[in-house]
């Protein structure tokens, strides 16, 4: 692997690259700078002690009980998914990058985007875990497109999430929504690669290609046999993998305290009664979606509520799609790491009107 031995990835022939991969010299990272991080540090303590004395609390009254019970439900959801993406990241920092682009594709093609919809699709981490895996692949070399088309395909698009919406929503609506999802990702990754080409956006990098004569298979034996698996190796790789997804904990933390918080004085009982197939209901639907910040395995029971009792499938399908692309955790993170608010805003504005025509046809036609 990368680690161990010279490789084709550029810049590894520097021991001090090398040990950073969560950086690039396209794209820096706030984990280099010495100063404190106040919203990371702050929103571990606050979480943590929201979590802890929620244990000792039964009762689910008042504010706070209602938030620390929050905390303790979204942590409980999303630790595996978190600890997954860790580790993700501390493998994805030990591949080459010719290894990376060349399973997701080259970048602002066509075939990229949906080999990079379809991974995000098939990968079964919330949409926390994607996120952090995300950026890793911007940093190794992902077009924009590719990494917007893998945000948007993947947070509910799971194994184990497509089970469960069959037996909330029956198989065909399923089925229905991961396709519909999959040309979402697809177009709005083809709009960002297109954008991305005309320099509309100030990212400031050319996209990775491989040389002419690469050869996965072949490489990847070689890279394969040159590694030395060891506790050095495993250890380095969970080292790089906390490195590199501090950026993403720090708003991952902060999305749950905001997401309790929001739960403590609004709640969602209001949200799941008054959102029928109308325009009112669905633009009710779209503002709570946006507001409500929920893990995958949490917003799936809840636009399964807008399908069987509001019987609005648009809205539906509103809540599970509009909460990826206006995830305020999300937005700031890809703000961050690609140092562009215009990047991570243009992830509603270009998904977001898909997403309203989709959902009106689904209420006219269906609701």
């Amino acid at each position: 692997m990368s680690s161990c031995h010279e490789t084709n990835e550029p810049k590894t022939s520097d021991p001090a690259s090398a040990a950073a991969p969560a950086q690039s010299s396209c794209c820096p990272s706030d984990v280099s700078k010495k100063k404190f991080d106040w919203l990371l540090w702050g929103s571990l303590f606050l979480s943590s002690s929201f979590y802890i004395l929620g244990l000792f609390l039964e009762q689910h009254e008042t504010w706070f009980a209602i938030a620390a019970h929050s905390v303790i439900e979204l942590i409980n959801i999303m630790w595996w998914s978190l600890l997954l993406a860790i580790l993700f990241i501390g493998l994805l920092s030990k591949i080459p990058q010719n290894f990376v682009i060349s399973i997701l594709g080259q970048g602002g093609s066509f075939k990229g985007l949906v080999r990079a919809t379809l991974a995000g699709t098939l990968l079964d981490l919330c949409s926390h875990g994607i996120l952090m895996v995300a950026m890793e692949l911007y940093r190794k070399g992902a077009s924009l497109g590719q990494v917007m088309a893998f945000l948007i395909a993947s947070p509910w698009n799971s194994i184990s999430l497509t089970l469960i919406m069959i037996a909330l929503i029956g198989l065909p609506w399923t089925l229905a929504f991961i396709g519909l999802s999959i040309i979402i990702g697809i177009s709005t990754g083809w709009l960002f690669d297109r954008l991305e080409q005309r320099d509309s956006f100030p990212t400031k990098r050319s996209i990775h290609k491989l040389p002419s004569d690469f050869k996965f298979w072949p490489e990847a034996k070689k890279e394969l046999k040159g590694a030395s698996w060891n506790k050095t190796f495993f250890l380095s790789t969970l080292s790089d993998g906390l490195t590199g997804s501090r950026m993403v904990m720090r708003w991952i933390l902060f999305g749950v305290l905001l997401a309790s918080a929001v739960r403590a004085f609004m709640p969602l009982d209001l949200f799941q009664s008054y959102f029928g197939p109308t325009m009112l209901g669905l633009a009710a639907t779209l503002i709570a979606a946006t507001l409500i910040e929920v893990c995958s395995e949490g917003s799936t029971p809840i636009a399964a509520d807008l399908m069987t009792r509001a019987n609005a499938p648009g809205n539906s399908f509103t809540f599970l799609m509009g909460g990826v692309a206006t995830d305020y955790t999300e937005i700031m993170v890809i703000r961050d790491t690609m140092k562009s608010w215009k990047v991570a805003l243009f992830l509603p504005l270009l998904t977001i009107p898909q997403v309203i025509i989709i959902a009106i046809f689904l209420n006219n036609s269906f609701g």
